[in-house]
């Protein structure tokens, strides 16, 4: 599975801006091993024997038992263990087998929220920052799902600006304990949650301190569960620390750095977040392929109409693009994982520096994903017509339940400016060579332009030339804007989304090429025609996407001959032999419609 692994040793988070990357280099959900796709399949069976039966009794929260103990069959199968070394009593699966899980689990709806909030942010801090003792106690119950996790973090007042949190810590007279009080909202797992991870200020502390609170120190109270637009099957409660007796060994690593675990644990989620949605993706798509062959309009299968044919392979090639990203950034962070490992770094400490490394990726990943994730169920129920907007169909529950995507585990805003801000101050502080390409692209705009000659008989070899050209359109607009707006730049928030979303399309782009290269390379041209198409359909957008908001940025910061020549360069670096769009997406829908579902899965 690990492919070409002295090359992967020197790719850094953000470098695929500035850097060449060959399909050896990427890892593709196709190399997942036989034992990873047994994992995955006994995942699915899981779903298909607890979860899909019980949809609406989950979601109608009338049982009390029922998703704890759904929640605790989970934990029987080991799905709860993953990530978990052996030693604690998990499986000590690797990074990118988390992420398959979490894809997979991601078609159970509400029930992949209780499970995201227990397996991610409320156990791994205490994996990656809890000390021998604390691993000992605690991660066994939590592998086994013996006890639920949840993670406050989150207050009234202190939502994207997390460290803004009012909940007070005061130690004991006698040093024994801290006493906690304060409130936290929108805890997910909160009302049956045996162990809670909670971040509060110690005295007049600038950042916060993370603590492990077991339920039954007492001093904890809740409200009634929200009523939420959607995942209404997962426990979402306010709760309320009221002088909350916590031993002074249940501190989480040291004092006042809760702050970086909350940040770095949510640099995680937004990972495992990324490829959380995919399952949901394929389920909603192969439910529309369905539908639209069994309905009939004028005595005729919708699914033989051209604008349904658009429709599904549009979907399924945003979802192809969205895997082929969320894998690449996953493997990455575990090659950089085993690379800090054999250098000597302590495991726990080398998880987190290396998704640390990626957050960069992990963000495009988290904001990608959702994005699909709400376009795929919309047109879902389109597909579906007026049964799409009944509760007794699929697409109803599927729409309502997508939206929190983009909310939680930092709203796609947040991580686009966070994304732009990280790869301006690597770029500042040299640990990621910016300005050198930054300066030659500047050159290159007012030097008389050259042309290339490209053997177009070659797969991919226009769409390369196109992907090199696009990323000199980041560094051309990114380079600009931060000469000319300097430090104000992170408070021009619309300039900081045009950027992002021009990283992220490139992100994709150059993702979906890679894969689906390596794809021919394992199974021939022909077995892969498909996946071509859907590379080349989604990239003719995704240059359109760049253009689009490079315009935008340009328009915002420069005047005069300066904004003539950098439209000159855009028009230039935007040119992209036209693609017949709308044969392709018939090809894609044909298989699909054929097969009855999303045909392209590959576990």
């Amino acid at each position: 599975m690990s492919v070409a692994v002295e090359e992967k040793k020197s790719i850094k988070g953000g470098e695929f801006i500035v850097r060449e990357t060959e399909a050896h280099e990427v890892f593709i959900p196709e190399e997942f091993s036989e034992e990873q796709k047994m994992m995955a399949q006994a995942c699915q069976d899981f779903i298909d024997m607890e979860i899909t039966p019980n949809v609406e009794r989950i979601d109608g929260m009338k049982e009390p038992d029922l998703v704890p103990n759904i929640f605790k069959k989970a934990g029987e199968l080991g799905l709860l263990g993953i990530s978990v070394p052996e030693q604690y009593g998990g499986m000590g699966m690797s990074f990118n087998s988390g992420m398959l899980i979490a894809d997979i689990i991601g078609a159970a709806g509400s029930f992949s929220t209780t499970y995201g909030a227990h397996t991610g942010i409320g156990t791994l801090p205490i994996l990656y920052y809890g000390n021998e003792e604390q691993k000992q106690k605690y991660l066994p119950k939590l592998a086994t799902g013996e006890w639920a996790a949840c993670y406050c973090l989150t207050e009234p007042d202190a939502g994207s600006d997390a460290n803004s949190g009012k909940t007070k810590a005061v130690l004991s007279e006698d040093g024994s304990h801290y006493k906690i009080t304060g409130q936290k909202m929108w805890i997910s797992n909160a009302g049956f949650a045996d162990l809670f991870i909670v971040f509060a200020k110690i005295e007049d502390d600038k950042n916060l301190t993370a603590f492990i609170v077991e339920k039954s120190f007492g001093g904890i109270t809740m409200n009634e569960e929200e009523k939420k637009l959607g995942i209404k099957g997962s426990s979402t409660r306010q709760v309320f620390f009221n002088d909350c007796e916590v031993p002074v060994e249940n501190m989480l690593s040291e004092r006042e750095n809760g702050f970086k675990i909350a940040v770095n644990i949510l640099n995680i989620g937004r990972i495992k977040l990324g490829a959380g949605v995919l399952g949901g993706c394929r389920t909603v798509t192969s439910q529309a392929t369905q539908y639209a062959n069994e309905r009939k309009q004028f005595n005729t299968p919708i699914s033989s109409f051209g604008a349904i044919k658009s429709k599904l392979a549009e979907m399924a090639s945003r979802i192809y693009v969205t895997e082929s990203l969320d894998y690449r950034a996953g493997q990455n962070i575990e090659d950089k994982i085993e690379d800090l490992i054999a250098s000597g770094m302590d495991d726990a400490q080398a998880k987190l520096k290396g998704v640390e490394q990626f957050a960069i990726e992990c963000a495009i990943g988290k904001i990608h994903s959702s994005e699909v994730l709400d376009y795929v169920v919309d047109e879902g129920v389109q597909i579906y017509g007026g049964m799409g907007f009944s509760a007794d169909a699929p697409m109803e529950r599927a729409y309502r339940d997508s939206r929190i995507a983009r909310i939680y585990e930092g709203t796609n805003e947040i991580n686009r400016m966070l994304m732009v801000g990280m790869i301006l101050k690597r770029a500042m502080k040299g640990e990621l060579d910016m300005f050198e390409p930054a300066m030659a692209v500047s050159k290159e705009l007012t030097a008389v332009p050259t042309f290339s000659t490209i053997d177009k008989s070659v797969l991919f070899a226009s769409e390369k030339e196109v992907l090199k050209n696009l990323k000199k359109v980041f560094l051309m607009v990114g380079g600009k804007a931060a000469m000319a707006l300097q430090d104000r730049i992170e408070d021009e928030q619309e300039v900081m989304m045009n950027l992002a979303d021009i990283l992220i399309e490139i992100y994709a782009v150059e993702s979906s090429i890679l894969r689906t290269e390596k794809l021919v390379s394992l199974r021939g041209q022909e077995a892969c025609s498909d996946y071509i198409a859907m590379t080349q359909i989604y990239m003719s957008q995704a240059v359109d996407k760049i253009n689009s908001a490079a315009k935008e940025a340009i328009a915002s910061f420069t005047k005069g001959d300066e904004q003539k020549v950098m439209l000159m360069g855009l028009k230039r670096w935007t040119k992209m032999d036209l693609v017949n769009t709308k044969e392709l997406r018939r090809q894609v829908a044909d298989t699909m419609i054929k097969e009855g579902k999303f045909p392209y899965f590959f576990a």
